[in-house]
């Protein structure tokens, strides 16, 4: 047992509860540290290692505060994003990761530099950043409970999230119960266990403790993010394919257009037969340096014995889902305060149609999100918790789906077991043909199995061992039921919501779309 997982007893009580270790949650810890209060940070794996960033690396939305940069930038997206964005936010995300990446200079990140001398600090490595990151938030004075995945929320009396409960997955599932005067749900997305690289802690968890209380989600619809891979490998690394020319199983060259462009026409050639690709458009003289600029992206490549640059290789399209792509819980303020007061959300966890509106942000965008809405949730929660409370009172668990005999109910006499119930969700939302190539008719038969899978077999789920597993199978249905009832609400194509049955962009359709419930799912236009 690590020294952070030993202090549980003597930190049961915290200021902020910090769910999730991350690039979201390590800055909202720090954020709040910083702040003056105590904070405790429960990570699902351990802090600094799991997720999708400390497995990979992203480049940043990083642009110089001085002259026109950031307003053509601004701009820029706000077209690309379908004009869903709001320019507060993204102005606002600009200014703090700015502060923050001369923050992670100042702490000693190794950032190259070019042949001219110049530190580029618009990219991250990921295991670098996020070890950086565990050990910044270690000084700062945050208790790490590692291996810990949060199950369900507490609630006072008047429904103010008042800490969380999990279990420590080392310990034989012993349970552990944090009071908080504030919460930040910093859980990541969904990627409903794909396989993408370094997503299997996202199975949108925090979602589904949010929804319980009530909170809403935004941007569910624009969830139909994959990622191209080797068939070999999980490493979806998409700046690369910039420089691929894709292939038949022949050899035969696809008919599609050049560089990243290619990507919607690629993805629909997959469904008629394999698809192989080679990066023969690189030229060679930079070969070395883009081996340098993304090391992982190329590690499969080197495991397997095949030069992405002269050999054919066959390519999978992965899931990623709102990890990559859009949807999460709704803001209802400038702070990431959720509709639920006492709970802040983050990073992936957090809708970031704010600053990318209808279009996935890549790792550039969503890298800065993560560093803004960190330090803002943080901040924010740390102000929230420093609130005057009348005693304590008697916090009440605010889970239950996936949660089979909790309290006193009793457990299912016939359990169904977890993998059954992701498989099925898996069923209706892996397929290229199901999800990113909609329709009407085929969102209403996958959200009518997803309903039935919700109402007949969730319930069902068995008790303990497995309560972490439960609670997330419980989680991927409802991520899935709220992404294909918004996704029938948007009647059109924007950005990487796309149907095929409305394949054209309605300019009436500019608005975003609010979607909650569990057993009665609803979707509404955002008012304004």
């Amino acid at each position: 047992m690590g020294r952070d997982a030993m202090a549980l007893a003597a930190h049961g009580d915290a200021d902020v509860l910090v769910l999730g270790g991350g690039p979201a949650g390590t800055w909202a810890a720090i954020a709040a540290a910083r702040a003056g209060a105590r904070v405790i940070l429960a990570d699902k794996g351990y802090c600094g290692t799991s997720g999708a960033t400390a497995s990979g690396g992203n480049n940043l939305w990083y642009v110089p505060p001085d002259g026109a940069a950031r307003e053509e930038s601004i701009q820029r997206f706000e077209q690309v994003g379908g004009m869903l964005t709001d320019r507060a936010w993204m102005l606002r995300t600009l200014e703090l990761t700015w502060a923050q990446v001369a923050q992670l200079d100042h702490w000693g990140y190794p950032f190259p530099t070019d042949a001219k001398g110049c530190v580029r600090r618009s990219s991250l490595q990921g295991p670098e950043y996020m070890r950086l990151m565990r050990r910044q938030v270690r000084r700062a004075g945050v208790t790490i409970l590692d291996q810990s995945p949060a199950l369900e929320l507490l609630a006072d009396a008047d429904g103010v999230v008042s800490g969380a409960r999990g279990v420590h997955r080392q310990r034989e599932d012993a349970g552990w119960a944090v009071r908080a005067g504030a919460v930040v749900l910093a859980t990541g997305g969904c990627a409903f266990l794909s396989g993408a690289l370094g997503c299997n802690p996202n199975t949108g968890d925090g979602h589904l403790m949010a929804a319980e209380l009530g909170a809403e989600m935004s941007g569910m619809e624009f969830s139909a993010a994959y990622g191209i891979a080797p068939a070999f490998g999980a490493q979806t690394k998409g700046r690369m394919y910039q420089f691929a020319r894709y292939y038949h199983a022949d050899g035969t060259l696809l008919d599609v257009p050049d560089g990243l462009s290619a990507r919607l026409a690629v993805c629909r050639a997959t469904l008629d037969g394999p698809v192989y690709a080679r990066l023969d458009l690189a030229p060679s003289l930079i070969h070395e340096a883009m081996r340098w600029a993304q090391p992982n992206f190329f590690l499969p490549f080197d495991k397997a014995g095949v030069n992405p640059f002269t050999d054919l290789f066959e390519i999978r399209l992965v899931l990623e889902g709102t990890v990559r792509g859009t949807g999460g819980i709704a803001l209802a303020g400038d702070g990431c305060e959720t509709t639920v007061p006492g709970l802040y959300a983050a990073g992936d966890a957090a809708t970031r149609e704010l600053v990318t509106g209808s279009r996935s942000g890549g790792g550039s965008h969503n890298g800065a999100w993560a560093m803004s809405s960190g330090t803002l949730a943080g901040q924010s929660a740390a102000l929230f918790a420093r609130r005057p409370v009348g005693g304590h009172s008697q916090l009440r668990g605010a889970g239950r789906a996936g949660l089979p005999g909790k309290d006193a109910e009793p457990a299912p006499a016939d359990p169904v077991p977890p993998d059954e119930v992701i498989r099925n969700v898996q069923a209706e939302v892996l397929p290229l043909a199901r999800n990113m190539f909609r329709t009407a008719s085929g969102l209403r038969d996958s959200v009518w199995k997803l309903d039935q899978v919700w109402t007949d077999q969730v319930p069902q789920l068995g008790p303990r061992p497995g309560r972490q597993r439960a609670r997330e199978a419980a989680a991927m249905t409802a991520h899935a039921r709220w992404m294909y009832a918004a996704a029938l609400g948007r009647q059109e194509s924007r950005g990487i919501h796309r149907r095929d049955d409305c394949p054209g962009t309605d300019p009436t359709l500019a608005r975003r779309l609010r979607v909650g419930g569990l057993d009665e799912v609803w979707v509404a236009a955002e008012a304004g």
